[in-house]
């Protein structure tokens, strides 16, 4: 089975938490704080396998999981730091986030990595905490949460060229004898359900791959048939083959599928009009292909200029006329980029989004709960030890820190009323 298109969820270790530990040997006066730091939490790390070939390992397996860090021990001595997890992934993948749509990583490339989710720090000890003011502190940090998102990924297949046009035109008999592969091929719509790729080469030597797509109907970048499904398949492509039945068998007009399948292309991507296309006239073998092919001659020069090739699928003939200028098209054919680089570094600072200042935000629950969110006050939260009444007012004190005790007083909040960080819920004391 053919699976290109999947959401799963990664999460990454969280770091080890810090420990709260002093000497004490015999003979050690004032020994002083010896609790060591906590481990770091293991990467998700999406590496590309060229074994692999679609995202069917996927399919069961939608949950990844990194090792959290060692917590932090006596003597001074940290824990160890978990190792990463490596997910394989076939090249061409893209990966997204699946809530913003922003592109985290597109991995083309055999062993190309990409850290998908960070692993949380290592919280810290109470060796960290001693100050003059403080020689021993009970004061430690649980470990930082690792990232955890929802992620997308999208298979793009790795091709040179790409066959387009409409069901039953010849594609996949094209590539069976252009390439040792061996598509299903079968006479009625709609025989190629996944993208079939085929290695080339060409009588000097010269080589490619060549992709056949699942045939494309009026509507596909609007969804109708399987178009949609496999458009995306096309877009790493350098150059395009466009197919077309001569013969006119199934009642079409040439013409009008070459304008058809050209309209769709350009609805699904605009930039798909700017690869090199050939067209190769196919089923010059039977009745009334080669009327067929002057009339659609003399409406092509009207429009625009472009290689024809006039070719039997079926008997092999003109098969080496049209491999050899798709391989001098590839010489000379750019990378087409999937996504546009950013241009320079004053731009960025132009049109960087720039998000609210505030750290945190204060609403108020029906109940009366008045409830304070935002990453950093959350993250702060989770990573106090609440087993420790110096770590408590340490954790006091950064919320009077970063304002929030003003804005409750400025929203309206009054001794002894509820407060809720999370799933930590307290009184807010005057």
């Amino acid at each position: 089975m053919f699976l290109d298109q999947v959401k799963v969820s990664v999460k990454a270790g969280s770091g080890g938490n810090g420990m709260v530990a002093f000497r004490r040997e015999k003979y050690v006066p004032d020994g002083g704080p010896a609790g060591g730091d906590g481990g770091i939490g293991g990467d998700v790390i999406f590496i590309v396998d060229e074994g692999l070939r679609t995202l069917m390992d996927f399919r069961y397996n939608r949950h990844f999981r990194a090792a959290n860090g060692e917590g932090g021990m006596s003597k001074g001595m940290h824990g160890r730091g978990a190792k990463p997890l490596f997910v394989k992934v076939p090249p061409g993948t893209v990966v997204k986030d699946a809530e913003s749509g922003d592109l985290l990583a597109d991995l083309v490339e055999h062993e190309q990595q990409a850290i998908i989710a960070k692993g949380g720090r290592g919280g810290r000890g109470n060796i960290r905490f001693a100050s003059p003011r403080n020689p021993a502190p009970e004061i430690a940090e649980n470990g930082e949460p690792g990232d955890e998102r929802e992620i997308e990924l999208e298979l793009k297949v790795l091709a040179d060229v790409g066959l387009v046009g409409f069901p039953s035109v010849g594609k996949s008999t094209f590539l069976s004898v252009v390439s040792s592969a061996r598509p299903k091929i079968g006479a009625y719509h709609f025989t190629t359900l996944v993208p079939n790729l085929g290695m080339v080469q060409v009588e000097d030597g010269r080589s490619f791959v060549l992709a056949d797509m699942p045939g494309l109907i009026e509507g596909a970048s609007q969804g109708v048939g399987l178009g949609i499904e496999f458009l995306r398949h096309i877009e790493r492509t350098r150059v395009l083959l466009h197919v077309i039945d001569m013969s006119g068998v199934e009642g079409r007009d040439p013409y009008e599928d070459y304008l058809t399948i050209n309209k769709e292309l350009e609805s699904y991507d605009l930039k798909l009009r700017e690869r090199p296309q050939l067209v190769i006239a196919n089923k010059m073998d039977m009745p009334d292909s080669e009327e067929n092919l002057k009339i659609f001659k003399q409406k092509i020069a009207e429009e625009e200029t472009i290689d024809i090739f006039e070719v039997s699928a079926l008997t092999k003939q003109g098969l080496n006329a049209v491999l050899s200028r798709t391989a001098d098209l590839l010489e000379t054919a750019p990378q087409f980029p999937l996504y546009e680089e950013e241009t320079n570094e004053e731009e960025r600072v132009l049109y960087k989004f720039t998000p609210d200042s505030r750290e945190f935000t204060v609403t108020r629950d029906p109940d009366g709960t008045w409830v304070i969110a935002g990453d950093k006050v959350e993250k702060l939260y989770k990573m106090t030890n609440f087993q420790f009444d110096e770590s408590i007012m340490r954790f006091s004190r950064q919320l009077r820190g970063m304002g929030i005790d003003e804005a409750l007083r400025s929203r309206g909040a009054r001794n002894g009323d509820s407060v809720r960080i999370d799933d930590f819920e307290f009184e807010f004391v005057e």
